[in-house]
């Protein structure tokens, strides 16, 4: 395991750095509501871009680099006037985190490394690599135990939990009582029971026998940085954290997305989903600023040191720039709470990477076959059968539903169908044959039209292990990139099944 650290060109050195001041973690009087004058350089500040995810970071960056595309960096000075980029959907839609199975997800990580290096190096940033420091056994159950501990003796009382159960608690706590609580996340609550809750949790956290209607809000937002806190790795790891701070040193603010939208994906499983849902709630209380008085910015701030300075790592700060790189390291946290929903999606080059990884893996196991002879000439057939397809204006294709339907659907492709319009016909089907829709299958009833809100169409098998689609494919597109794959209607496993 290594650090990755980047080291700056001399003239990317010259950079100004932001001029708002982050106070250290000691300070606790942040509580500011004056306009903030943020670090983010941005090429058209307030207004929607595209954000392109079906070309390589790397590939776009040498673009802007060879066409000097790139207009006088601004900064921002409103956390409102934030660029708004949107992907824009090609014909396969788009892919988040959680749509591809576990075993493809593992091949996500090493391109993601591949594609930041190369973007790194097209930027002007020097990948360096260091030993990572052990972690430490620990007695506790709670704080300071590593976060795959936690999920395997959490997995024991509630099979596939993603996120661990302290942490859960800890969020659901301040979710309910804390939102609107002045200065939330800021305002420090008291050490001493700070402290006495800490050992009350390891003791009666997994008994139930802990009551959370008796804690203070800001003692519960204290256990929360503590947790966080006292992790033996960085949440965002001791490899990866060097990293991620050293985005700041990006000038232009797509291409600090594009970096973090690789380092979440290299991220290992239990760490980004913790990220995630600890971010989904510092949006929550970002989104009650009105009431709590903690805007983006203040969170950012807040939270910062407890995402990017680790006891367990070496303070190796250079003198004079604590100010800069604690400012840069609010900015990080503050992009990644304001572009979460971006920052989660998996990059249609990299899918299509993933595509070509698994077709490869066949072919090899296919060479290694005894009757390599009559193998080779079915691949030849199946190129020739594709080819084929990719020229005709239409195709019937089967869909199944084994949970719901005992026979596959047929379904009529065309150039204009979509994932959505399959999910309608099925449920028209389902009509047609007198089920009780909404009672069986749980579809909500909107402006008094049908609509699948609960129901997923996959693809599985083929050169993907298994793929949720965006309701936006166009499926005779899909088709086309993978003939070999099975369509499957599924119930969304986040909504409850009534039958």
């Amino acid at each position: 395991m290594f650090w990755f650290i980047f080291q700056v060109t001399a003239a990317e050195k010259k950079e100004s750095s932001p001029d708002q001041l982050w106070h250290s973690r000691q300070t606790s009087n942040i509580h500011r509501t004056e306009t903030q004058d943020y670090s983010c350089t941005v090429r058209n500040p307030g207004k929607e871009e595209m954000f392109n995810m079906d070309v390589a970071y790397s590939e776009q960056a040498a673009v802007l680099l060879k066409g000097s595309f790139l207009s006088e960096p601004r900064k921002l000075k409103d956390g409102n006037a934030l660029t708004k980029f949107k992907i824009p959907k090609g014909r396969l839609g788009v892919t988040r985190i959680g749509d591809l199975s576990a075993q493809d997800m593992k091949k996500i990580p090493t391109l993601a490394l591949i594609e930041l290096t190369a973007l790194c190096d097209i930027l002007g940033f020097e990948l360096k690599r260091n030993k990572a420091a052990k972690l430490k056994t620990t007695d506790k159950r709670l704080f300071g135990v590593p976060l795959n501990t936690l999920l395997e003796n959490d997995q024991k009382l509630l099979p596939n939990t993603k996120v661990p159960l302290i942490l859960q608690a800890l969020l659901s706590c301040l979710e309910k009582r804390g939102l609107e609580t002045e200065g939330i996340l800021r305002v420090s609550g008291s050490q001493t029971r700070i402290k006495s809750l800490e050992q009350k949790l390891e003791r009666d956290f997994y008994t139930g026998l802990f009551h959370w209607d008796a804690v203070h809000q800001n003692d519960v937002s204290g256990l929360l940085k503590r947790f966080i806190r006292e992790l033996p790795a960085p949440l965002l790891t001791a490899e990866y954290l060097p990293a991620f701070a050293a985005v700041q040193n990006i000038p232009d603010l797509k291409q600090r997305l594009q970096a973090l939208n690789l380092l979440i994906l290299i991220l290992p499983e239990p760490n980004r989903n913790t990220l995630k849902a600890l971010l989904e709630f510092l949006s929550k209380v970002v989104a009650r600023e009105n009431n709590n008085k903690m805007n983006l910015w203040n969170v950012s701030t807040v939270m910062a040191p407890n995402l990017f300075m680790h006891k367990g790592l070496p303070d190796k700060i250079p003198e004079g720039k604590e100010k800069q790189l604690a400012e840069g390291a609010a900015d990080v946290v503050r992009m990644m709470i304001h572009y979460q929903d971006l920052l989660w999606t998996v990059s249609s080059f990299l899918v299509a990477q993933v595509r070509k990884l698994n077709e490869s893996n066949s072919k090899r196991y296919q060479f290694c076959d005894k009757r390599i002879k009559h193998l080779l000439r079915k691949i030849h057939a199946d190129k020739d059968k594709v080819k084929k397809n990719q020229a005709e204006p239409c195709k019937i294709v089967k869909v199944h539903a084994s949970l719901l339907l005992k026979d596959p659907l047929e379904v009529h492709l065309n150039n204009a169908t979509r994932v959505a319009d399959v999910l309608r016909q099925f449920q028209k089907n389902m009509c047609q044959r007198g089920w009780n829709v909404v009672n069986t299958v749980n579809l909500l009833k909107c402006n008094n039209s049908m609509e699948c809100t609960n129901l997923l169409l996959y693809e599985v098998g083929g050169n993907i292990g298994e793929h949720c689609l965006d309701p936006d494919t166009y499926l005779l597109d899909l088709y086309h990139i993978n003939p070999h794959a099975e369509w499957i209607i599924k119930q969304n496993p986040s909504y409850p099944r009534v039958f």
